[in-house]
């Protein structure tokens, strides 16, 4: 399934307590399975569906964008309300849920597929993710400077069925060694 940035979630993803008044995020961090169980945990965060972003192939699954040609990074796309929870504390869950130093690698995971990235689809988003960026590389909260890519978003592609909530359907808190 193909959902442009200007497309909401199907309403099969959406969970109960969704509002008329919602957003949408979208984060790479490494394998998504964490990153999902991690979005998942925030009061808020109404849905997460994880999927394929930032590449150059159309509808490509988990065995074409693992071999790195297609350009894709695996994504969280997190539906989100707003008067809940704010863009920049979902910013926050994701600098804290991985190394945003690393250059497509994240722990034992390498290829560009598995990249630091923010996709925004707003300005408002844009703007959030490059002064947060900043504002962590002055603080030098991290030894080395981040290398998180910040970039609009295009089409996202679900990934299978068997991806979403992966780490919840088999009782796993972390992916995490």
């Amino acid at each position: 399934m193909i959902m442009s940035e200007e497309t909401d979630l199907p309403n099969s993803l959406k969970g109960p307590d969704m509002t008329e008044k919602t957003e949408i995020a979208y984060f790479a961090a490494g394998c998504f399975w964490g990153v999902e169980a991690a979005f998942r945990q925030v009061q808020g965060v109404l849905s997460t569906a994880v999927g394929y972003q930032g590449g150059d192939t159309l509808n490509p699954s988990y065995q074409d964008v693992c071999t790195g040609r297609t350009n894709h990074a695996e994504v969280v796309a997190v539906t989100f309300d707003p008067s809940i929870v704010a863009y920049a504390q979902l910013l926050s869950v994701f600098w804290q849920n991985h190394n945003p130093t690393t250059l497509n690698r994240q722990g034992p995971d390498v290829g560009t597929q598995y990249r630091s990235a923010i996709f925004y689809r707003t300005d408002e988003q844009k703007e959030l993710a490059e002064s947060s960026k900043q504002a962590l590389d002055q603080a030098k909260v991290f030894p080395n400077p981040i290398v998180t890519e910040i970039t609009k978003a295009g089409d996202f592609f679900m990934a299978e069925d068997y991806h979403q909530q992966y780490l919840e359907k088999r009782g796993l808190a972390t992916c995490h060694i």
